[in-house]
């Protein structure tokens, strides 16, 4: 009797468990083939995945790619409620990673001045007299001048602004941000005169007939001026982030690297509390503040797929726009090399590096003239020799001019070339000026950088260039300068093709901050963030490419812009 009621609830008990999993794997097979959520259809699918580079049909499901294919097998997968768009021979491709940008500083600076498109001497006074007079009192940050777009070339003085502005203390900066200039209310209140020495990595320029100071303040003599600026409010910086994503969005930016402070952060944080955050960023904060992750634990590619940290931004020099890039020669002209940062001078950036690495955190500096490049593949060097073997992905920001004997050293010590190609067209105007012809030969080595297998990825450094990755790619492709002088293309040897760049902007954007396991290419499983352009960058004149309209922005999945007919990328 006991047996047969063991047999009897036994029974039983494997027929629910029988029906259970019956029922569990229909579960499964429904969720192997619910619909999908998004479908692009008749186009030309660029994966930037070198075991499928293309194909013609893409399908998302929960955020992430569900599958590629033709159009009738993606077709397939259409349900009631998936939306289908008809690329209609468009490109959908990866959407773009930025890998150098200012985010929030530049979102603010979308709400204030706007002095980079001033043309001349007289038009840089009359905006900042308007802005004056429309917020007295307030003080005038930002702006992004250059003095090279105006007749002369001359560099501002404090003389050009200070009758306008008696009252309103002003700091614009060059474009570059490595020299600003400060009206006099500023120099006061800064408390800098013709008696005040110029700080270690910094310039304080002079009238050579007065000995006054000109207002103009090169690389550290700047920090002077940003201690006395009022620090932004939270909700400023929440609606400068606003406006900064806006435009990320009708450029196809769907990841930003981004140079910053702890307090950015904090922001981000608060637009993923809310919902708001549009962007995924990889935050970078400066490598002085190393310990603050270090003592938490915090190793690079620390976070969630929307918001990381873990690398380390620094500076070993200044820009070449602002003659403070250092160089193993002088300059044209002058016997000066440039201006080495003042933590290269007194040994910190070595001391910190070192200290930062062996922590598992990520290097991140920036460097322009062959000389600091140099400097900091040695230092780089000095990392892999003394500290622990892990995967460190060093970077050097910009990698401007790179003297013939190093890039061999970026291949070999595995140092990701993180470069800006709008620099090149803009920055090709007037190189020659400040370094002779035979060193542009040098320039923004692209070509050379892949050819001898070095990391390339590409961003803009937004604010100094323009958001927009398609005038990046333009720029990479075709080096044609902005005063359209080298139709052929500046150092013309260094082009790469298109297909590389856009894989600069993708996939390798995503290797360096250590995403490319999920981001970069369009693959299934990966994250669903997409791209559609208004025509087919592989196909039309490069010349074209800088033409082409960002149609369709997806994040995880979602449509966060659709262009409107006749709307266009705005020009910042």
């Amino acid at each position: 009797m006991i047996v047969q009621e063991w047999l009897l609830h036994g029974g039983r008990f494997y027929l629910a468990l029988s029906l259970a999993m019956l029922f569990i794997a229909a579960g499964v097979q429904a969720q192997k083939t619910a619909a999908a959520d998004l479908i692009f259809l008749n186009g030309r699918v660029w994966t930037v995945d070198e075991a499928m580079p293309e194909a013609q049909a893409l399908a998302v499901q929960n955020g992430r790619i569900m599958a590629i294919g033709s159009s009738e097998e993606i077709g397939a997968l259409a349900g009631p409620s998936t939306r289908v768009v008809d690329l209609a021979g468009r490109v959908v491709m990866p959407g773009f990673i930025d890998n150098h940008v200012h985010f929030l500083n530049s979102g603010m600076q979308l709400l204030g001045i706007e002095l980079r498109s001033a043309a001349s001497e007289e038009e840089f006074a009359r905006r900042i007299a308007g802005y004056a007079a429309k917020y007295p009192g307030r003080w005038i940050t930002g702006g992004d001048w250059d003095h090279e777009s105006w007749p002369g070339a001359r560099e501002p003085h404090r003389g050009l602004i200070d009758a306008v502005t008696p009252a309103t203390p002003v700091f614009v900066n060059r474009l570059d941000g490595h020299m600003a200039l400060a009206n006099s209310a500023a120099l006061k209140l800064a408390g800098i005169d013709r008696n005040t020495p110029d700080p270690p990595g910094g310039e304080i320029v002079h009238d050579p007939a007065t000995g006054e100071p000109t207002g103009l303040l090169k690389d550290e003599a700047m920090n002077a001026v940003f201690a006395v600026i009022p620090p932004s409010s939270e909700a400023e910086r929440l609606e400068g982030a606003a406006a900064a994503m806006e435009l990320a969005r009708r450029c196809g930016v769907t990841s930003i690297q981004d140079v910053g402070s702890p307090e950015d952060l904090q922001t981000y944080q608060t637009l993923l509390e809310r919902g708001e955050l549009t962007v995924r960023v990889d935050c970078r904060i400066p490598l002085g503040q190393y310990k603050l992750l270090a003592d938490a634990g915090i190793r690079a590619h620390f976070g969630s797929d929307m918001v990381r940290i873990g690398s380390l931004k620094a500076f070993a020099d200044g820009s070449l726009g602002s003659t403070t890039a250092l160089f193993f020669e002088p300059y044209e002209g002058s016997s000066s090399r440039g201006l080495p940062m003042d933590i290269v001078l007194d040994g910190r950036m070595e001391t910190w590096a070192l200290a930062a690495d062996k922590a598992g955190l990520q290097l991140s500096v920036h460097a322009i003239g062959d000389s600091a490049n140099s400097l900091m593949l040695d230092i780089f060097e000095r990392c892999v020799r003394e500290n622990p073997r892990w995967d460190r992905r060093f970077r050097l920001e910009h990698a401007q001019h790179i003297a013939k004997k190093d890039i061999a050293r970026f291949a070999r010590l595995g140092v990701i070339a993180s470069a800006q190609p709008f620099h090149a067209i803009d920055d090709g105007r007037w190189a020659h000026k400040r370094i002779g012809e035979p060193r542009c030969h040098e320039a923004y080595p692209f070509r050379s950088f892949l050819d001898q297998g070095v990391h390339l990825c590409f961003g803009t450094d937004w604010s100094v260039a323009p958001l927009n990755p398609l005038l990046g790619i333009y720029a990479a492709v075709t080096r044609r300068t902005l005063d359209g002088g080298h139709p052929g293309g500046w150092i013309p040897e260094q082009k790469i093709s298109v297909a590389e760049a856009v894989a600069c902007y993708t996939r390798n954007s995503a290797y360096a901050s250590f995403d490319e396991k999920i981001k970069g290419t369009l693959k299934k499983g990966y994250l669903a963030d997409l791209v559609v352009l208004s025509g087919d960058l592989f196909t039309i004149p490069p010349e074209k490419i800088r033409e082409l309209q960002v149609d369709l922005t997806v994040l995880d999945g979602r449509v966060i812009f659709e262009r409107a007919a006749g709307e266009t990328i705005p020009p910042r």
